[in-house]
């Protein structure tokens, strides 16, 4: 009953026109931002570590962060509405021989990408190129949502693989020459990540990607989807050059750090566009960073 009622309100707010989905989408974030103190207080605080200015200076960014956020709810439900050929018009990709070029070489690639933009169109690109899909998850708590936010990610075809217990998964995926998209922009715990620079500052950062592309050697190629006023753009950046001396503890660190930067160099260009509501520097090292050797 309750996934049905979930359906429902996604095909009736699919009913609005796109255009009018954003001013809607602003207009429920500017709601939120003013509602939510606690996600608000987040956002202000982040932005106040990662540029180190004052909050008076980053609340028009801290706002259109929770815009983003209310146009991404009328974006999927518009989106889930449109063919495959309908949703190309509004799509364009640059930097698409990178892409290419990694997954013709048959090893499968490793895609990089970050809670960006409208991260959850991103299948959609994966159809443009008509390349296999495999998406690393964190499956949500309230499991009617997690049920129908995967079926909007594999409509047009891919797998989810749930975050636990991911790398056996991912690394069949890869065999088959599949692409594997991990978002790495999140705070993990210990057990699960190295710490990393994330705009001057240690961030506990997930260590698969990089254990993985260590073990594989397949390519790993950056995309993130940008969201343009008049639709979308994806842009894939050029293979990651994989670092491998043979130390295993300082080739993750030295990759894991790679991939901080990427995602830190497109959010310091599109910083209203990244999920800043996140707490990204939430563990903290329990001792002096960087770590002696």
């Amino acid at each position: 009953m309750t996934y049905k009622l979930i359906e429902l309100f996604f095909t009736l707010l699919g009913l609005i026109p796109r255009q009018w989905g954003n001013r809607l989408g602003s207009l429920l974030g500017r709601i939120l931002y003013l509602a939510d103190i606690r996600h608000r207080n987040i956002a202000m605080q982040n932005l106040a570590y990662a540029f180190g200015k004052p909050p008076s200076q980053l609340e028009d960014i801290s706002v259109k962060v929770f815009e983003n956020m209310g146009k991404i709810l009328f974006e999927m439900a518009w989106s889930a509405r449109q063919n495959k050929k309908q949703l190309f018009r509004h799509f364009r990709i640059e930097g698409v021989s990178h892409i290419k070029d990694a997954y013709h070489r048959g090893r499968g690639v490793l895609v990089l990408s970050a809670h960006f933009g409208n991260w959850e169109l991103l299948s959609i690109i994966a159809a443009m190129i008509a390349y296999p899909l495999s998406i690393v998850f964190r499956p949500l708590d309230f499991k009617p949502m997690d049920r129908f936010i995967g079926a909007f990610r594999t409509r047009f075809g891919g797998t989810l693989i749930p975050k636990r217990k991911s790398m056996r998964h991912v690394l069949r995926s890869l065999r088959h020459g599949d692409m594997a998209v991990l978002l790495m922009d999140q705070n993990v715990n210990w057990e699960e990540g190295v710490f990393a620079d994330f705009f001057g500052h240690p961030a506990c950062t997930n260590k698969g990607l990089a254990l993985l592309a260590l073990k594989t050697e397949s390519p790993v190629v950056p995309v993130f989807l940008l969201r343009e006023q008049k639709g979308f753009k994806a842009i894939f950046l050029p293979e990651v050059t994989l670092i491998k001396t043979g130390d295993k503890t300082k080739d993750v660190e030295a990759n894991t750090e790679q991939y901080n930067r990427i995602i830190e160099s497109m959010v310091r260009q599109y910083p209203d566009q990244w999920f800043w509501v996140h707490q990204r520097w939430k563990t903290k090292p329990f001792q002096p960073w960087p770590r002696k050797r």
